[in-house]
């Protein structure tokens, strides 16, 4: 299987966007016809330059407005096709897009089109050229994929055949099981992309908001499906039109699109196992069960702050690290480690953003399946030097920089705890009764927020919510959720679209840290909180106002509110299913601790107390304008 990716779909001049497609790992590139006329090299030194990143050109687009014209503008029609085989001929492609047209003065009908294209045809075969025709979804007269095939199928030249895009078919909500009837080599080329659920105008919606397969809301597998079904052999690529897209970072962008290409693939082979793709074999979706751990470098001072935070939510010291400078606290199922050494990824983090997350240990079936399939995907990798009688942890690198390590208890690997530390003697205090981690909440700019779910949902078996607006006093932030398909591991992305909110500032504080905030779950909010505040643990104040709002808005048992106010804990319910929810000061640049408890039936995050909550935590926090310590 080949893939390939219009240049269109990402920033940069062209010599920038070939390089990050290259990187990405796409076998071709579509040449976007304005690309091409902007750059300052002519058609032959472009297709060498395209070839020198060891590439192909299996399609140049587009050109418009082509069939069913009146003369003289059908002579003129012809004329640019000519012009435009010798610029194909120069570049080294034989494919040229043919969209439907959309000229004012197009007189349409299904012979009329089938008869241009089939003389247009017949000119290109003695240049050796093939001609796709594709359905515009806002075509004049085809924006349906059954009447372009139905035009190629009267044109019947073999230079001529049919192009599909799924954003055309599905933005219109045609059903596409009506592909699998069209002869497999007769199907050209194949374009791919997704877009978000909106009502919109067709060609609005698609030149700005396109993205990749599985970011979005249409359903391109069941597409894709059809097109296998039918017999199609030939390249898989992107034409993806996002405004966010023409201003990221190109390489990222190209490496979301491939990511997005074999995963889709890899889920249309598992869905129709009769059709051939050439795929390399790779694991499925891997099931990811839990937070192992949550890894914190921390150095000199910062150690005691974090360890003294760590105290006041009831977690112990419960082991050393034989070799390194680590040390494990533990609560319940809860493991955070501390990384104080001056060598090795820990110590990269820490030069870079003090005291933070550096790394996430995830409890998934399979560590080995994961790294696979991570590496098929386009995830490189991470290794660092073992000590003696450590373990060979697989890891990879995630997204901003991150690393995430996967253990798994077929392997062994989840005896990492007994291997590699030396119990400490258990300290006097019985904990608060902290069980698990509920969630990890993960901050970054709202521009990387389609990469990280992409990230999420493409290794392992999660599902992402819908996104949702938080409202800080100073901006908004996107929220979305990818949650294991168990419900036991639970991700909140969050998307900064300003340094001015709190989000956005912890970005901006810790040049970029991921990890913003643990939440930590227990089954009785109320002694926890009362044993962390024998702890010296301080929570977040919460203002009188907000619990005069609650009594406004909830039938409570007698006496909860007092409690709920006594110990500055936020409270929300779902039909009958209560929420709990206290947080600790901000650290470490706008780092925080969530403790929560989850009444059965309950879903959700506490959504609505999240304005309450931002304005408390920036009352606690420096002036506008200052820097955080």
């Amino acid at each position: 299987m080949k893939t390939a990716i219009a240049t269109v779909s990402i920033s940069g001049t062209l010599p920038e966007k070939l390089e990050a497609i290259a990187a990405a790992g796409f076998d071709g590139v579509e040449i976007f016809e304005q690309d091409f006329i902007a750059h300052d090299g002519g058609a032959r030194d472009v297709g060498r330059m395209i070839r020198d990143h060891g590439l192909e050109i299996p399609l140049f687009q587009p050109f418009r407005d082509f069939e069913c014209l009146p003369e003289p503008l059908r002579s003129k029609a012809f004329d640019r096709a000519k012009r435009k085989f010798d610029v194909m001929q120069e570049l080294g492609t034989d494919l040229i897009l043919i969209c439907s047209s959309v000229h004012p003065r197009s007189l349409g009908g299904i012979k009329r089109a089938a008869g241009d294209l089939a003389e247009l045809g017949e000119i290109a075969r003695e240049r050796g050229i093939r001609l796709g025709y594709e359905a515009l979804a806002w075509g004049r007269h085809i924006n349906d994929h059954r009447d372009a095939w139905e035009i190629v199928r009267q044109a019947d030249h073999p230079n001529v055949g049919i192009i599909l895009d799924s954003f055309h078919t599905l933005g219109r909500k045609l059903d596409p099981e009506s592909i699998r009837a069209i002869p497999g080599e007769k199907i050209f080329f194949v374009q791919l992309a997704d877009a978000p659920a909106i009502d919109m105008d067709l060609l609005y919606w698609s030149r700005h908001f396109r993205n990749m397969p599985g970011e979005g809301d249409l359903e391109v597998q069941r597409f894709m499906q059809a097109v296998m079904a039918a017999g199609y052999t030939g390249p898989i690529s992107l034409e993806i039109f996002n405004d966010q897209f023409r201003g990221s970072n190109a390489r990222a962008t190209a490496q979301d699109g491939y990511r997005s290409l074999i995963a889709l693939m890899d889920d249309v082979r598992r869905a129709e196992p009769e059709t051939r793709i050439d795929l390399p074999a790779i694991p499925p979706r891997v099931r990811a069960e839990d937070v192992s751990f949550v890894e914190f470098a921390a150095r000199d001072g910062e150690v005691e702050t974090l360890t003294a935070m760590l105290r006041t939510l009831g977690f112990r010291n419960a082991a050393k690290h034989r070799n390194k400078a680590i040390t494990l606290w533990q609560q319940g199922d809860v493991r955070i480690v501390v990384n104080s050494e001056t060598e090795g990824h820990a110590a990269h983090v820490w030069n870079t953003r003090g005291l933070s997350v550096c790394d996430i240990g995830l409890q998934v079936s399979s560590a080995e399946d994961t790294v696979t399939r991570a590496n098929a995907l386009g995830s490189p990798t991470f290794s660092q030097p073992t000590g003696p009688g450590e373990l060979a942890i697989p890891a990879i690198r995630g997204l901003g920089g991150s690393v995430l390590h996967f253990i798994d208890r077929t392997s062994g690997l989840d005896e990492v705890w007994d291997v590699e530390f030396d119990a400490l003697p258990t300290e006097t205090h019985a904990g608060a009764g902290i069980t698990h981690v509920d969630h990890l909440a993960q901050t970054m700019s709202y521009e990387d927020m389609l990469s990280w779910t992409l990230f999420y949902s493409t290794l392992f078996d999660m599902k992402k919510s819908p996104m949702v607006d938080v409202i800080d006093p100073d901006g908004l932030v996107r929220s979305q959720v990818v949650e294991s398909a168990a419900g036991r591991l639970k991700i909140t992305l969050n998307g900064a679209e300003t340094h001015r909110t709190l989000a956005g500032r912890f970005l901006a504080s810790t040049f970029g840290a991921s990890v913003q905030h643990i939440a930590l779950s227990t089954e009785d909010i109320f002694d926890t909180v009362a044993r962390m505040g024998e702890l010296g643990f301080e929570p977040l104040p919460i203002p009188g106002n907000y619990y005069d709002d609650l009594a406004a808005r909830f039938d409570m048992p007698e006496g909860l509110l007092e409690k709920l106010r006594a110990g500055n804990i936020l409270y929300d319910r779902e039909g009958e299913a209560e929420f709990f929810q206290v947080y600790s000061r901000a650290f470490a640049g706008g780092m925080f601790f969530e403790i929560i408890q989850r009444g059965p039936g309950y879903k959700g995050f506490g959504g609505p107390n999240a304005p309450f909550r931002i304005a408390a935590q920036k009352r606690l926090g420096p002036p506008k304008g200052i820097p955080q310590s």
